[in-house]
């Protein structure tokens, strides 16, 4: 079989090119063997990836054991925490592209053979699984594993619970010690962040769709086993090489269904409705919001954890993790599909449905006993989001299923927060963010700071957020985000007017503007597209290509 590798460093021609790589320090043993790339997200910026020089390590120490030469390289890792509440978050999203054009031309300009992906957090997991798509190599994604919940007073708390905190000082619920007290405890070491948030979401995905090995989503970081998977995963590498099995063989539309079910099984987060299509663009499958809406009404909630519910990964690691889920999701799942690491997708079940419980509680339920029939997320639609909107439906309080009242419209996500902060919103209506979605943001930010006001604070279960923006995985409440179309592209989202009457109902899936046709119709002719915010670098050249949230933000012409 010729390898991409060989174009590289065989034949006299290729002389210079090995003459750079043995100033690596290779020496003919290495230069017979198959070339494998560590794509490694690692930097001393984010708690997620600060160990993953150690896992690369390991993973190459894998590969060279499987009999191929491991080659290490970087791209860039943004932590969604540190970028949220200011400017840096408009960079998030974006970021993901960054990610995935980087593996991509370092894997094709240095004619890699297979690539180990590494990495951790909300955008750099979805990036390298694009980059895996476009390049079709043999790949295996290792994910960094979570942080360890922290522990103060007895209780498990998380970044979120910080978040959330911040809004008690405001209220008069806590004192600034109390605070203190919890940031010193909430993110105890490495790892992302505890609960079931984007970072550890997509890496359920990598895992449930098969392109991770089994038990890669919940191992936490600071354990032996997540050093065992680094090693597994470099010799994973080159077993596919060995047996040419590719991402597009594994990541099918059944798969994606898969992992879907999976997703929604748990409650993930919104943002795989941003990731997996994004994700099945560059597979060329044919996967969306309307898959997502589908699956959720046949699917059930089967764990609740962190921000919907108190348990951490760590209790789903010890209930089985992914493939227990998996287990109980059997009938529902195409379990004939390939994976890394396993002939089919069913040497990653559990050998069980787990029973393992938390203070009485189970932290995996069976399908016979769901937290609710249908799964944790819901797309809505209507007039307001003619192409859908999410919510994370496993995180809303049963009050707040449905749920109407006036709109209180901004027109960004600092004017709502100095809103809050001002005591300008009342209980009972529906705070509407606009201009905040891909194109419009740019980046389509997160507004988890601003849904931690709401949920930290008195106005918790009293009033609703629609946005064409994001929210954190580690978000909960009547929180509406991905309108789509967004309001800077012209949907109806830049219509609505202060006052004007909004109905969400979670259970008929639907969101409507209660404001007549003719009286939008005139609102319209009135309407002006807002200035761009960046005329210049990444961010203005992102806002120029992205498409709509409905696809997962993909660049155009990409």
């Amino acid at each position: 079989m010729t390898l991409p590798s060989d174009q590289v460093k065989k034949g006299a021609a290729r002389a210079p090119q090995r003459s750079l790589l043995r100033a690596l320090g290779l020496n003919d043993d290495d230069l017979s063997r198959p070339l494998v790339g560590i794509a490694n997200s690692y930097n001393t910026v984010v708690p997620g990836h600060m160990h993953l020089d150690r896992l690369a390590k390991l993973a190459a120490d894998g590969v060279r054991a499987a009999g191929a030469t491991p080659l290490e390289f970087n791209t860039i890792g943004i932590c969604d925490g540190l970028a949220m509440g200011h400017a840096g978050m408009h960079a998030s999203l974006p970021s993901r592209e960054v990610v995935a054009d980087s593996v991509e031309l370092m894997a094709m300009a240095h004619g890699f053979d297979a690539l180990v992906l590494i990495a951790s957090c909300d955008k750099i997991v979805p990036g390298m699984l694009m980059a895996a798509c476009r390049l079709n190599l043999p790949a295996v994604m290792l994910t960094g594993g979570p942080m360890a919940a922290g522990k103060l007073n007895g209780k498990a708390v998380d970044l979120i619970s910080i978040f959330e905190g911040v809004a008690k000082v405001q209220s008069g619920q806590w004192s600034e010690g109390q605070l203190a007290a919890l940031e010193c405890a909430a993110c105890p070491g490495p790892g992302s962040c505890a609960g079931m948030f984007t970072a550890n979401t997509m890496a359920c995905m990598a895992e449930a769709m098969g392109l991770a090995l089994p038990g890669g989503a919940s191992a936490l970081a600071q354990t032996p086993r997540r050093a065992e998977l680094a090693q597994a995963s470099g010799r994973a590498a080159v077993e596919a090489l060995k047996n040419n099995l590719r991402p597009l063989d594994i990541l099918t539309q059944a798969a994606f269904f898969n992992a879907c079910r999976v997703d929604l099984a748990l409650g993930g987060s919104t943002n795989t409705c941003l990731h997996l299509p994004a994700i099945a663009h560059e597979a060329r499958v044919d996967f969306g919001l309307a898959d997502f809406d589908r699956l959720s009404r046949e699917t059930p909630h089967l764990a609740k954890l962190s921000p919907a519910g108190e348990f951490r990964m760590e209790h789903l690691d010890a209930a089985g993790g992914v493939g227990a889920v998996m287990k109980a999701l059997e009938p529902l799942l195409d379990t004939g599909c390939l994976a890394v690491g396993a002939q089919t997708l069913a040497g990653y079940l559990a050998p069980a449905v787990s029973t393992y419980e938390v203070r009485g509680q189970r932290v995996i339920h069976s399908l016979e006993e769901p937290i609710s029939a249908q799964g944790g997320i819901a797309v809505l639609y209507g007039n307001l989001a003619p192409e859908g909107c999410v919510v994370k439906a496993a995180a809303v309080a049963q009050q707040m299923r449905r749920f109407s009242g006036p709109a209180r419209v901004f027109d960004s996500e600092e004017a709502a927060v100095a809103a809050y902060n001002q005591d300008v919103i009342q209980a009972g209506e529906v705070i509407v963010v606009r201009y905040e979605g891909p194109a419009g943001g740019p980046g389509m930010r997160e507004m988890l700071a601003l849904t931690s006001l709401v949920s930290g604070g008195p106005l918790d279960g009293k009033v609703a957020l629609v946005t064409d923006g994001r929210f954190s995985g580690g978000s909960r409440g009547a929180a509406i985000g991905h309108v789509s179309p967004e309001a800077a592209a012209g949907g109806p989202m830049c219509l609505v007017q202060d006052g004007d009457l909004i109905a969400l109902d979670l259970e008929a899936r639907g969101i409507e503007l209660k404001v007549k046709d003719q009286e939008l119709e005139r609102r319209r002719q009135d309407w002006r597209q807002p200035k761009a915010k960046f005329n210049r670098g990444a961010l203005a050249r992102y806002a120029a290509l992205v498409g709509s949230a409905a696809g997962g933000a993909v660049l155009k012409g990409n």
